[in-house]
């Protein structure tokens, strides 16, 4: 079988990563070779759960440690370097990496897919530059590592999707860190990636339903019937087939605005919560947290929704589960719809994931009064979320706390100073 892709777009695209981001910049920031030392990213190491954030490339291959591992699968070696998150270091690199970047690429041309990977249209620039697609990924190459000490892997394609799919399953190994993957090489390279899994855009989940459809191989996708493929899981079937051809018709000049946005708020316990009170008093503050957000953008939510994950996954894995209220951005009437969800589905069992999540979002200031309560009684809450709102940002998240969060098994005084759920490094700049 033979696809016609004259009519697809075609351009030349970078998908660019930052080869192990924060591990790199902590050995970096030692002095140290990032490709050579043996070095990982724990978050909470005091805890023997402690979760590996990033490793080394050295401690990948010498020790096989992935970024998922806790601190008791780690194995010991006595050059094994250990080092807690900064979350805030890695984002003033990120924003140094994008700055290079823009020496390469048009603002609208640059698509930042996580703190460590973007995307980079250049066709425009490569006149500029008088360079080849491979010269320019070469000068970026240089620039990131003169600069700031960093190795980048590229992968090169026609469209995003078959850059991604040249960084992740060809350049990452390359001697020189670099893989071009065009539409002419669709049979040869997208067709024999080992894995399902290896594709992009293909979880384990959805492997599995491919499995059940005798679909094994990117080759057996990129032949099986799109017709069935459709009828059996929708749009996502179409997607994958065109995948499996090499086809991506994105634009990420084109920037993408959701339908619909949502506030949330989600958080790993440190250690399993089996005692009620307490997993209910973490709700009350990540109800409080979220709320706040709400009122910092001036709208109200008209739908909230309660995670819970448990410990033990054999018995049961949890719920999720929403309720439609009247628009609210109100702290304690979102606490007390969270505390009655999580009283009409909670089974008893020990906890470890919780996730609050607020969506079907109304931008507006004024009060939705409630008849059944006092006015005065609702006014007073308005007024106190205010003042509450402005001391905070004022002074710190700290400065104004429920005396709840001193109690055992509150979390939200350590969590307000963390970045992305993780320890942001400001508290000890130079870790040990």
């Amino acid at each position: 079988m033979e696809l016609d892709y004259s009519n697809e777009p075609r351009s030349d695209m970078l998908c660019i990563d930052i080869k192990s981001f924060y591990a790199s910049v902590e050995c970096v920031e030692r002095g140290l070779d990032p490709l050579k030392t043996m070095l990982v990213v724990m978050s909470n190491a005091e805890s023997n759960g402690g979760l590996i954030l990033a490793s080394s490339p050295a401690a990948k291959k010498q020790l096989g440690i992935s970024n998922v591992m806790r601190k008791f699968d780690l194995p010991h070696h006595p050059q094994l370097i250990i080092v807690p998150p900064r979350m805030s270091l890695y984002i003033e690199k990120n924003k140094q990496i994008i700055a290079i970047f823009r020496k390469y690429a048009a603002e609208e041309d640059i698509l930042v897919y996580s703190i460590d990977e973007a995307f980079l249209k250049i066709t425009p620039v490569k006149k500029l530059f008088h360079a080849t697609p491979y010269e320019l990924a070469r000068k970026i190459q240089y620039d990131v590592y003169h600069q700031l000490g960093l190795y980048t892997t590229i992968g090169i394609g026609d469209n995003p999707l078959l850059a991604k799919l040249a960084l992740d399953n060809e350049a990452k190994d390359a001697p020189d860190f670099k893989a071009e993957w065009r539409y002419h090489n669709v049979a040869d390279k997208v067709w024999r990636i080992p894995s399902l899994t290896d594709m992009w855009g293909i979880g384990s989940q959805t492997a599995k339903k491919l499995i059940q459809m005798n679909i094994h191989s990117v080759y057996d996708l990129a032949h099986f019937d799109p017709g069935i493929l459709k009828e059996k899981m929708g749009i996502i079937g179409e997607q994958l087939y065109a995948h499996s051809w090499g086809i991506d018709r994105s634009d990420i000049s084109v920037k993408y605005k959701s339908l619909e946005k949502s506030y949330s708020n989600s958080q790993i316990l440190l250690k399993d919560y089996t005692i009620q009170k307490e997993i209910e008093l973490v709700i009350k503050e990540m109800a409080d947290q979220v709320a706040t957000r709400l009122r910092k953008k001036n709208c109200q939510t008209q739908c909230i929704s309660l995670f819970i994950r448990y410990s033990n996954h054999e018995v049961t894995k949890g719920f999720n589960r929403q309720l439609k209220i009247t628009a609210t951005n109100n702290t304690k009437q979102l606490i007390e719809h969270c505390i009655t969800l999580f009283r009409n589905y909670y089974k008893d069992e020990s906890v470890r994931q919780i996730g609050i999540s607020c969506s079907k979002l109304v931008y507006r200031t004024d009060i939705q009064l409630d008849l059944f309560k006092e006015i005065n009684e609702q006014v007073n809450e308005y007024h106190l979320d205010t003042v509450v709102d402005k001391v905070r940002t004022k002074y710190g998240f700290n400065s104004l706390i429920h005396a709840s969060s001193l109690l055992e098994g509150a979390t939200a005084i350590k969590r307000s100073s963390l970045v992305g759920g993780h320890a942001s490094g400001k508290e000890e700049r130079h870790a040990k």
